[in-house]
């Protein structure tokens, strides 16, 4: 596959939970995922490693082996939060949420890093488009998903087709299924 690049959105966006493996080995999932990638998206896939209970030394042997992964698949990878992490494996991008850093101090320590934000508001997709480094928000959660419901209720398609007219580009997240993969495309 072609070489990722940094400033494509991706069409498909897997974010990791190696609790949420039934077992297999979070790589294998994660090579499974990548390789049965929709032929359509094509080189437009990216991976979120988004292990929040790893220190920093087993978060970055886990980045290794995606990193390697990701980039024979030619898909790109993004960091949860660890500019540090995702400096030390190569990443494409580091992945920021509401209590990260602000994407002008990682293009202060990091300019050549993507930075993609969690948003739940049309206003924190406003505040995240004033930044030249975010290439992309995943908005959510747009429909119901186990997951999301301790944060309150799914914000629906209209919030999402509202966020969606500020221009930067938007991935849905939350009860994303193929049956409303259109409506969230649309």
């Amino acid at each position: 596959m072609e070489q990722w690049i940094v400033g494509i959105v991706p069409r498909l966006y897997f974010i990791t939970d190696r609790h949420a493996t039934a077992g297999r080995a979070l790589t294998d999932v994660v090579r499974a995922a990548v390789a049965g990638a929709p032929h359509e998206a094509g080189g437009d896939v990216a991976v979120q490693l988004r292990e929040k209970d790893l220190d920093g030394r087993a978060l970055t042997a886990l980045a290794h082996e995606l990193r390697a992964l990701t980039r024979a698949a030619g898909a790109a990878l993004y960091i949860n939060d660890r500019v540090d992490v995702a400096l030390a494996v190569g990443a494409d991008g580091v992945h920021l949420g509401g209590r990260s850093l602000c994407p002008a101090d990682v293009a202060r320590v990091a300019p050549a890093l993507a930075v993609a934000v969690s948003t739940h508001t049309r206003a924190e997709v406003e505040a995240a488009a004033r930044f030249p480094n975010v290439r992309f928000a995943v908005f959510g959660p747009v429909w119901d998903t186990p997951s999301k419901r301790t944060y309150g209720p799914p914000v629906g398609v209209d919030a999402l087709r509202d966020a969606a007219t500020i221009g930067l580009p938007l991935l849905a997240l939350g009860g994303v299924t193929p049956a409303c993969v259109a409506e969230a495309r649309a």
